[in-house]
């Protein structure tokens, strides 16, 4: 209907106004900003979906089966897993892992938060600290074992050569030693890891608020106090962080074992990682060393849940 000013305009000849455009729809500005985002996000996905989620299905059928890679599965259900029951050499690897991770897990995360500590000081020269310190994780793992093969020489190395000072009697045989070589893959695993994980923690210490540390300083607290009672806590969330990803790793070593003692002396080495590889690449039981993979993952998969469980109850 035309409005008395629109036809006071026609009478006297002048342009009509034009009209303002409709807006659109509502669902249509949705619906774009939907596309957007799953523009950015699909790229993402599909690499999982790709990359992780379709191996980790294929893994769990595997399991399942009957598979040397050069025929077609044969359809076993769970008689792989009954068959871990009596198999004593993955008995003795599910407890050399738990082994290595029960130590690498306290020691890695205590020398990184010493040494972040340490280094986050206003020392002379900290910066080259810091990047000595990290050199070790970036160093080629190859490389690492056989300089650290060497140090632990039981006859002409210089670590025995030095503790032969102080101790006296039989020296540690280290990686040709049953009893010896498994301390000795965690001290080179924790002194290769330990400069990442102290990189995370300087980090974190950054967001410690320095009021808080001159809060207690005046409260007349001393330095283990504001560091037991401000430090950690501030660290919660880093803490949190750095231990979910060093337990992942600690259950998942491989190459480390694999080039410095490849599982020996005997079985004395021998991890959950390194008995899929020799099932599955060596002795072609993929199916059987599929098994084993399921029975890791659901090792990570618990311990990451108890201490995502764990961490919850503590900020509630």
């Amino acid at each position: 209907m035309a409005t008395p000013v629109a036809d006071d305009r026609r009478t006297l000849g002048l342009p009509q106004p034009e009209r303002p455009p409709l807006r659109k729809p509502r669902t249509s500005l949705k619906l774009r900003n939907a596309l957007v985002g799953w523009t950015f996000i699909l790229p993402n996905f599909a690499g999982f979906a790709v990359l992780t989620l379709v191996p980790v299905l294929t893994l769990f059928y595997i399991s399942l089966t009957s598979w040397n890679i050069f025929g077609a599965a044969q359809w076993v259900g769970l008689d792989n897993f009954a068959r871990l029951v009596g198999d004593k050499s993955f008995h003795t690897a599910l407890g050399n892992t738990f082994y290595y991770a029960a130590l690498h897990i306290p020691i890695t995360i205590v020398a990184s938060l010493s040494l972040a500590l340490l280094l986050n000081q206003k020392l002379r020269g900290a910066a080259f600290f810091r990047t000595v310190a990290f050199f070790p994780y970036i160093t080629s793992i190859v490389a690492v074992a056989v300089v650290w093969n060497m140090l632990f020489s039981p006859e002409y190395g210089p670590i025995n050569q030095f503790l032969s000072l102080f101790i006296g009697g039989e020296m540690p045989g280290w990686t040709v030693s049953k009893d010896w070589a498994m301390p000795a893959v965690i001290i080179v695993g924790t002194w290769k890891d330990m400069g990442y994980y102290m990189l995370l923690f300087l980090a974190g210490l950054q967001t410690v608020p320095g009021e808080l540390q001159e809060a207690a300083r005046i409260d007349g607290a001393n330095a283990w106090q504001r560091f037991w009672n401000v430090t950690l806590p501030c660290l919660r969330p880093t803490m949190f962080f750095v231990t979910v990803m060093v337990t992942i790793q600690s259950f998942k070593v491989f190459d480390l074992i694999l080039v410095m003692t490849d599982g020996g002396p005997g079985q004395a080495t021998l991890v959950l990682s390194q008995y899929i590889y020799q099932k599955g690449f060596e002795q072609f039981e993929f199916g059987y060393a599929s098994a084993v993979a399921v029975v890791l993952f659901f090792i990570c998969i618990i311990v990451t849940v108890v201490q995502f469980v764990y961490n919850k109850r503590k900020e509630a």
